[in-house]
């Protein structure tokens, strides 16, 4: 039995189509369907049942999976513009250490989402080597929350055998649908083309960043999943730790919508719009991952996909069909 928490959500639904395709079906979905599309992503997707986050709160309901074959803790309010800083730390903190403790007393692997976010302005750089964790500022609730995490995790003195943080970078793909505002630019893009013909990029209000040139670490769902899928098979104690995963390369805005018109065959066509002035403050206008640690740890020889790759795969295989969604039943 493999926990899956957030598993209606991006990744956690990207995750259960690999794991699908790994031959796993004994899956249990943790997460709150809500009112939106959100369950779309599970559609076409095989599991047994799915619990209700609440359940985790309460000892004896969670008992019922202390003979879990691993958790992946993918569940967490993702918004970085989320103000409430009391439900950040009870859903995105709390909720975290009583899967971690669950983890260790019953000998569960154990994988959780950290995010980027933690950086901050990227002024100690981004590097993921965890004696940096305590010094890191964030600059919104949010990557506070996975902050206090991170740095719980590392205070503590028994974990569970196997563990892996994963600091997401820039993550697209298909089954962003729901995430409204916090979905992707690629996913943006692709719609404001078909609607409008152009598109419109932040213009850059920092001296050294030209418009559009404000630069991401920009990786593919695919991409991050492969990585999970292999440390999760592998499960190796010498690999437990927190670690970036992004490509380690850097791209501009303006080389990510320029790569959703190349996919459909047309040549950009870019407005600029004032940057609203809520956000400016807690703007990022570079990250870029270091990646060496965890690279040690993945296959020799592997790598990411290139920017323009990954836009053409999104576009042309999941976009531009009517039913853009992993599906255990559809290989794309």
């Amino acid at each position: 039995m493999i926990l899956v928490t957030g598993g209606a959500g991006f990744i956690g639904s990207a995750l259960i189509h690999a794991l699908n395709r790994e031959g796993h079906q004994d899956i249990i979905v943790v997460d709150w369907m809500g009112s939106d599309n959100k369950w779309l992503n599970l559609r076409g997707l095989k599991f047994l049942e799915i619990v209700s986050p609440d359940d985790f709160w309460v000892e004896e309901k969670r008992n019922r999976f202390k003979r879990a074959t691993a958790i992946f803790h993918m569940g967490a309010c993702s918004s970085t513009t989320e103000k409430d800083g009391d439900f950040l730390y009870r859903n995105n903190f709390k909720f975290s250490t009583i899967l971690f403790d669950h983890a260790t007393y019953n000998n569960i692997p154990f994988f959780y989402a950290s995010s980027a976010a933690t950086y901050g302005n990227g002024e100690l750089g981004y590097d993921d080597d965890v004696a940096l964790i305590p010094r890191l500022r964030p600059l919104n609730p949010y990557g506070f929350s996975k902050q206090l995490f991170d740095a719980w995790v590392m205070e503590q003195k028994h974990g569970p055998p196997v563990w892996n943080g994963f600091k997401f970078f820039n993550v697209f793909g298909p089954n962003e649908y729901h995430k409204g505002d916090m979905s992707s630019v690629a996913f943006k893009a692709f719609h404001q083309i078909k609607a409008s013909g152009s598109v419109k990029l932040f213009k850059s209000h920092h001296k050294d960043f030209s418009d559009g040139g404000q630069i991401r670490d920009f990786i593919y769902i695919k991409d991050v999943i492969k990585v999970m899928i292999h440390l999760f098979k592998t499960k190796l104690p010498e690999n437990n730790g927190i670690f970036n995963l992004g490509t380690g390369k850097g791209r501009t805005f303006l080389d990510f919508v320029s790569a959703v018109f190349q996919a459909q065959g047309l040549a950009p066509k870019i407005e600029y719009i004032d940057m609203p002035m809520p956000i400016r403050s807690q703007y990022q206008y570079f990250t870029q991952a270091s990646t060496e640690r965890l690279l040690t740890k993945l296959p020799a020889g592997f790598s990411f996909a290139t920017l323009e790759d990954s836009v053409q795969d999104y576009v042309k295989n999941y976009l531009m069909h009517d039913t853009p969604y992993f599906d255990f039943y559809v290989v794309r």
